[in-house]
């Protein structure tokens, strides 16, 4: 029996909602995508809730989920320890790690969560790194606006609230200890955030950006609390040798946390303008090395963060161009995203997400005329699925499901 390789692409924050920019039509149905249509009519085609119906979730736990680590919970270590392995840096037993966002604040509130899509902080690092009260702080920098904070030392705890309140126009919390053995943790941690304050406001990198009239990165919020703790890698798990093709930190995390090969690409920025060519040529040639290969995308959410539909539909019409480099692979393609990001809301939905899958050979078909909500909806065979299910259904279609006994 051949057993067929598989590529995952990721297309983050793919779902929308009816946008009147497009008279009723999502970003993805208003696209013309010829080659993503393509594959759902010959595929197989339904809707994804990354988690359950109506949750909304982030990034992390999707992914968790999508790549068959279900419930999440028992395996998910926080978003901060995944955006630190993302930046390349080692993490300790012991350690505490934030997922971090240098923003700008005036006046003690908030005006911009990412401080005007900073392209790069790693100009920051070496003057963030200090010991305070015992603590040793590291900041690593991601990309653009993102980092990780690594805090280590003795009788830490990651049982740590946020500082970061999600949306501008407000005050930054104060970190709050969740059980008595955080306070010594959170007060620490509060004292070195004012800190950073003091430094970033008089950064040199910042009195730079304000001559340029660019918003000053001159504060950082912190979510996501987590303590490293080891898994069962996937290629153990499931049986397939994996990469990991991606731009963001976040995403790198994830597939590094799980066992799998990270492969470089030159252009790959996670950004709106990353190299969608390079991505899939990469990937395009991962399939004769690996069984699984892991393709994230971060621009559709991007866009759908920033309320652009019109943007965020010529970026899908990018990606479309781009994929039909896998035009001639004989891997079995499953397209979805990890949650919806509608652009009327700028923010994450638990609104369901378009999948399909796609093969040569005896695969089933169904009667899906495009790739979009409404025809996954309307026409998907597989109707409403869940995360959790995504892995199995490719073991299944890879001929290489176990039988159940």
């Amino acid at each position: 029996m051949l057993m067929k390789r598989a590529i995952l692409i990721i297309l983050d924050g793919l779902g929308d909602r009816p946008c009147k920019e497009f008279f009723g039509e999502t970003p993805l149905e208003a696209a013309s995508t010829p080659f993503m249509n393509y594959l759902a009519r010959e595929g197989l085609c339904g809707m994804m809730s990354p988690l359950s119906l109506g949750w909304t979730p982030e990034s992390g736990p999707a992914h968790f989920e999508i790549l068959g680590y279900h419930p999440y919970y028992n395996f998910y270590p926080g978003r901060g320890p995944l955006e630190a392995l993302g930046t390349g840096e080692k993490i300790k037993e012991g350690d505490v790690v934030f997922r971090v966002n240098f923003a700008t604040i005036s006046k003690g509130v908030i005006i911009d969560r990412r401080a005007g899509r900073i392209k790069d902080v790693r100009c920051f690092e070496k003057d963030l790194r200090m010991e305070m009260d015992g603590i040793e702080f590291i900041l690593k920098a991601g990309t653009e606006h993102r980092a990780a904070l690594i805090l280590r030392g003795e009788n830490l705890s990651s049982q740590l609230t946020d500082s970061d309140p999600r949306k501008p126009n407000r005050k930054p919390k104060k970190v709050r200890s969740l059980s008595p053995e955080a306070k010594r943790t959170a007060k620490v941690l509060n004292k070195y955030i004012e800190r950073v304050h003091k430094i970033l406001e008089n950064h040199r990198a910042n009195r730079e950006r304000k001559r340029k009239h660019l918003l000053p990165a001159n504060f950082i919020l912190l979510r996501g609390a987590g303590t490293y703790k080891k898994v069962e890698e996937f290629e153990r798990r499931y049986g397939l040798k994996a990469c990991c093709i991606a731009g963001t930190g976040l995403y790198k995390g994830v597939g590094r946390f799980l066992g799998m090969k990270i492969l470089k690409v030159r252009g790959a920025t996670g950004g709106k303008n990353t190299d969608l060519h390079a991505k899939f040529k990469t990937a395009s040639k991962a399939t004769k090395r690996f069984d699984f290969v892991f393709l994230h995308i971060k621009g559709t959410d991007l866009y759908g963060h920033d309320g652009d539909a019109v943007g965020k539909m010529n970026f899908i019409q990018n990606i479309d161009n781009a994929m039909r480099i896998l035009s001639k692979t004989k891997a079995l393609m499953v397209i979805t995203g990890d949650h919806s990001t509608p652009c009327s809301i700028k923010d994450h939905s638990g609104d369901d997400v378009p999948i399909l899958f796609y093969g040569t050979g005896d695969m089933r078909r169904d009667d899906t005329l495009a790739f979009g909500e409404k025809y996954c909806e309307t026409f998907g065979a597989l109707e409403r699925i869940e995360g959790k299910d995504v892995i199995p259904e490719i073991l299944n279609l890879t001929n290489r499901g176990k039988i159940i006994e």
